[in-house]
């Protein structure tokens, strides 16, 4: 294996074969999928959608990559940042890779899909997902991790992501090492985004998550016809490398190799119950378990008290609710919303859940402060107290939907088709479903692309 770690890393993408993964893994990877498109076609319908959509002028034309859930289809290039977008536009895709590497593999790779002039099979298609989750969060482990790398500012999904994306859809294009360097040289180049938009709830981190599809296929395209890019990308001591420049040289840059293929990174990943930032599910998981184990119910709630690291304060602490960006990101909000409505989904987070005066209410009962003694990564403490003075603590350590706590697959599917039933008829949410859990078999995987509008 080569010494330069971009070329090492290709190597090893290059080399690996669909036989290398194990059928839970690929068993996961088709729930994933299904998952983000769910996620996706509910938030086709989303104003960041709209506005994207109508930005790029977009009308039904005939392009060969759909536009997710509308009658649509454009470029490659234009349909990955476009569904990359709806994606993550609702907070319902999936997390614990780069961070949320459905939303930016996977459009990026059935925009490549629909590019090819020759059938794509499902395994090809779940070989290159599998690859771009792998990639996009080793990139992250490498940079020194989700807590110090989103701690310097930078929004994973955007700054990693690109990479993942260039890997899937340099996969799926068979690019050869050389070529594979250099997609992930330029994917560099594509590598933004940061946390910015938590002040003022605004809606670009919808935009990371599409523009690191766009970027990723764009590093892949470019290296298929000779595009050189810089090899030196992930070389630490180098100037101007990812992790001198976006980790201020403090991570590991041997993790983007160390193990390759003893345990892939898509099984580390988790799936979203609730319509918020992962950051808040656990809150949300010890309220509806403090309540149950105690038979309460929100009227007999007085109090909430929430013992939070400052890391996690910072993304989810915010008591300010003016958009359902910052609802989103508020674990406040969360546990107020669970309290009154019993759910945290897509209804609670429209303005007229969020500016009712109950929840304002139950806002001014919830206290956040810092706990100097958690670390950045530890999950939040909440104690209920009763109108009857008791007072009930837990921390949930493994939230719901994560590796360690997964959905049933039954209620993933449930997901899936509630979401993707908001946009398509029965009859596609269900031939949708099942096309994608039989993956492995499809002889050509651009039929996705007619299911999918």
């Amino acid at each position: 294996m080569s010494d330069n770690l971009a070329r090492a890393l290709a190597e090893l993408v290059c080399s690996t074969s669909f036989d290398a993964f194990p059928v839970e893994t690929i068993h996961k990877a088709k729930l994933h999928i299904l998952d983000t498109l769910g996620a996706a076609i509910a938030g086709s319908a989303s104003r960041e959608t709209d506005v994207v959509v109508e930005m790029l002028g977009l009308r039904a034309g005939t392009g060969l990559s759909p536009v997710w859930g509308r009658s649509i289809a454009s470029d490659p290039r234009t349909s990955a940042f476009v569904n990359g977008v709806s994606a993550h536009a609702y907070e319902l895709d999936d997390s614990g890779g780069c961070d949320h590497s459905g939303a930016v593999v996977l459009p990026a790779v059935l925009a490549a899909i629909g590019d090819r002039d020759r059938p794509v099979n499902g395994r090809e298609l779940l070989r290159s997902v599998v690859l771009g989750y792998e990639v996009g969060r080793r990139v992250l482990e490498a940079v020194g991790g989700y807590e110090e790398h989103n701690g310097l500012g930078w929004h994973s999904t955007g700054t990693c992501g690109a990479f993942g994306a260039a890997a899937a859809v340099g996969s799926l294009l068979n690019l050869q090492a050389t070529a594979m360097t250099s997609a992930l040289g330029s994917a560099c180049s594509f590598a933004g985004g940061t946390w910015a938009f938590i002040h003022n709830g605004s809606s670009t981190k919808k935009l990371h998550a599409g523009r690191a599809a766009e970027g990723g296929l764009m590093a892949a395209y470019l290296a298929k016809r000779g595009f050189e890019g810089p090899d030196s990308v992930f070389e630490a001591e180098r100037w101007g490398s990812f992790f001198a420049t976006f980790g201020a040289g403090k991570g590991d840059p041997q993790a983007l190799v160390r193990d390759f293929g003893l345990s892939w990174r898509l099984n580390r990943c988790s799936v979203k119950p609730h319509a918020t930032c992962r950051g808040t599910h656990a809150g949300i998981d010890a309220l509806d378990l403090l309540l149950e184990h105690h038979d309460l119910k929100g009227t007999d709630i007085a109090a909430i008290e929430v013992d939070i690291s400052g890391f996690q304060y910072g993304m989810c602490g915010g008591k300010v609710i003016e958009s359902r960006a910052q609802a989103q990101m508020s674990l406040p909000y969360a546990l107020a919303a669970r309290l009154h409505y019993g759910k945290v989904f897509l209804a609670e987070l429209e303005e007229a859940a969020w500016s009712a005066v109950e929840i304002g209410s139950l806002m001014d009962r919830i206290s956040v402060r810092i706990a100097p003694a958690m670390k950045d990564e530890d999950e939040p403490a909440i104690t209920i107290v009763t109108v009857a003075g008791e007072r009930h603590r837990l921390v949930v350590e493994f939230p719901l939907g994560g590796p360690q706590n997964p959905l049933s697959d039954e209620r993933l599917i449930g997901k899936y088709a509630a979401l993707a039933g908001m946009i398509l008829p029965a009859a596609r949410v269900d031939a949708l479903r099942d096309f994608v859990l039989d993956l492995e078999n499809q002889i050509d995987a651009r039929s996705l692309l007619v299911l999918l509008q």
